[in-house]
């Protein structure tokens, strides 16, 4: 069991949600108050998308993320940056006569475009998605091939942003641990295992433990699982010796027909943890675990 937990807070994500629950942020002062939120209650990592201010939807406005990472980095909040890297991937395939007519809502770049707010701000920490997947029911498709991850995973080591590997399947595993055997990857690349997003990887503990036992000795990683089985993951991740994620990204309830803020998520997760007889880390202690940017 893991004794020194770090807290990640999704504060936002990418789907439709803000329309289901007023507590996703959506501007960038909702998204930097609700980062605080999280962090007053005990988080040590924020993974941020921004949100087009007029749709909800989310962006790849760089003028946004920045806004935000400047309201952060003014306050007193000392939370790590986390931004996602996975925002220009989708692909809505086109009707049975025509698969080739892409949807109006498709917006597919390249592997360097995508991380064009990682370049111009150099959070501590970003996400790659490691692997393409049928997302949902219907016809969208997440494209990340492998020589877009190549690109992508060699383009953030230049940058010395940690990489968090978001992993959908067990192959999305499989492919990393390859990036890392071509020495696409730092040393301190973290490992983000994602379960309950159909169509990759089901909340399965017996899972879980497969891909944990995947990964190399000493890997920093973390596990996450979306809705009601969220909290059951946190002490499932913490008792295979993983970090927490929690977060309205991927969960906006904080028990039947309650709509959760991130900070009360948060306070589940710390309540969970402790009561297990583990810890919290700070964001300084995290930064020292996670061997960021300037503590190596």
């Amino acid at each position: 069991m893991n004794q020194d937990v770090i807290i990640t807070c999704a504060v936002n994500g990418a789907a439709d949600t803000a329309a289901r629950n007023p507590h996703v942020p959506v501007t960038p002062e909702e998204i930097t108050n609700s980062v605080i939120e999280a962090w007053n209650a005990g988080a040590a990592i924020a993974h941020i998308h921004a949100r087009d201010l007029k749709t909800t939807q989310a962006s790849r406005q760089v003028d946004l993320y920045a806004e935000v990472c400047e309201r952060l980095r003014a306050s007193e909040c000392d939370i790590i940056i986390n931004l996602t890297g996975g925002m220009g991937g989708d692909l809505y395939v086109g009707p049975e006569e025509n698969p080739a007519d892409f949807g109006k809502d498709t917006d597919l770049v390249g592997a360097i475009e995508r991380l064009a707010h990682i370049e111009a701000l150099k959070p501590e920490i970003c996400t790659l998605d490691c692997g393409s997947l049928n997302f949902g029911d219907g016809n969208l498709v997440y494209i990340s091939t492998p020589d877009m991850l190549r690109l992508g995973a060699a383009h953030i080591k230049k940058l010395g942003v940690t990489v968090e590997l978001e992993i959908f399947d067990t192959g999305n595993l499989w492919f990393a641990l390859q990036m890392m055997k071509e020495g696409l990857l730092a040393e301190n690349a973290m490992f983000q295992l994602c379960q309950g997003i159909p169509w990759g990887t089901p909340p399965n503990a017996a899972l879980l433990k497969a891909m944990v036992d995947m990964l190399p000795a000493d890997t920093n990683w973390a596990a996450f699982a979306l809705g009601r089985n969220q909290l059951p993951w946190v002490a499932q991740s913490a008792l295979l010796g993983g970090h927490v994620r929690v977060g309205l990204e991927d969960n906006l309830y904080l028990s039947k027909g309650v709509l959760a803020t991130n900070g009360q998520l948060v306070e589940r997760a710390v309540n969970i943890i402790e009561n297990m007889g583990s810890r919290i880390l700070s964001p300084t202690e995290a930064r020292e675990k996670l061997r960021l940017r300037g503590t190596q």
